[in-house]
């Protein structure tokens, strides 16, 4: 075997987002996505949660001095090729955030407006809502809300299939180059997703309901998914499709484990890829 000599490099993936101590979503889902899909994962923490498969107990934000701290010792240094936005929960944060971006020129954004956990405790204060879309919906790729951030962002309920796209189109007025609206919350035994931008007609993506009280961090686990494919050189559609194949992988082979008493965690690494490699410069 041969080696070349071209300098190479990781694909890099950056997660913004707070850690969660149970290991189910925010950072560390973030991470164990990223490196299930072959790119390096990287972080930059908004605040401590004390969280298990039952709920939220505690939550201590990152001064904005700090988090500011870490996104410029990992972008001077290493750099980027995707971000990951979760939660921000204070105003300052989101304008330390959206300093970075602009700051570094972040070309490729995910930004899940991370306001409700799985088990329905809030996570963001709401004076920081219109901070979140008046500085970040505009530097964003894609704005991945689900139905309960829907409302939350626009002020209404979104109780009806036939609702999303008027809602996805709604929150692209708000200044987001694109929004994948997350149907997941209506009843029904198929999940459908709208993927809406305004190069074009709605995409709508949908599959069979999984049986599974396994479902925390699938908004983390998604839209990190979705990073890592954007890293990797695909274009938004393709890695929104691929992100949704990688999460109901990850929700079917953890169905049938118990982790804890509540939900539990998806299986992240059912499938795992070698770090992708790719020319320095």
């Amino acid at each position: 075997m041969t080696m070349s000599n071209e300098a190479q490099r990781y694909t890099r993936v950056l997660s913004i987002a707070g850690s969660d101590s149970g290991g189910g979503a925010g950072i560390q889902a973030d991470l164990k996505t990223f490196a299930a899909l072959g790119c390096y994962g990287m972080t930059a923490i908004t605040a401590l949660t004390a969280q298990n498969t039952l709920g939220v107990s505690g939550i201590h934000g990152v001064p904005p001095e700090m988090l500011k701290a870490q996104l410029s010792a990992v972008l001077d240094d290493i750099g980027v090729d995707a971000v990951k936005i979760g939660m921000l929960h204070a105003p300052d944060i989101v304008r330390t955030v959206a300093w970075a971006l602009r700051h570094y020129e972040v070309k490729q954004v995910v930004l899940d407006p991370v306001m409700v956990a799985t088990s329905g405790d809030r996570l963001i204060a709401p004076d920081t809502v219109q901070v979140l879309v008046d500085e970040l919906f505009p530097l964003a790729t894609v704005v991945t809300p689900n139905l309960d951030e829907a409302a939350l962002l626009l002020g209404r309920p979104i109780g009806h299939a036939d609702e999303l796209e008027t809602a996805a189109r709604d929150l692209l007025a708000l200044g987001a180059k694109a929004v994948l609206l997350k149907g997941g919350h209506l009843p029904g035994d198929e999940v459908a997703d709208l993927l809406v931008s305004g190069a074009g007609p709605a995409q709508r993506l949908a599959s069979p309901r999984i049986a599974s009280r396994n479902t925390h961090g699938t908004g983390c686990t998604l839209s990190s998914a979705i990073a890592a494919y954007l890293a990797l050189g695909n274009p938004l559609d393709q890695a929104v499709a691929k992100a949704r194949s990688y999460i109901l992988q990850a929700i079917a082979m953890g169905a049938n484990v118990y982790t804890g008493a509540g939900h539990g965690p998806l299986n992240h690494g059912h499938a795992p890829l070698a770090l992708h490699k790719r020319p320095r410069g």
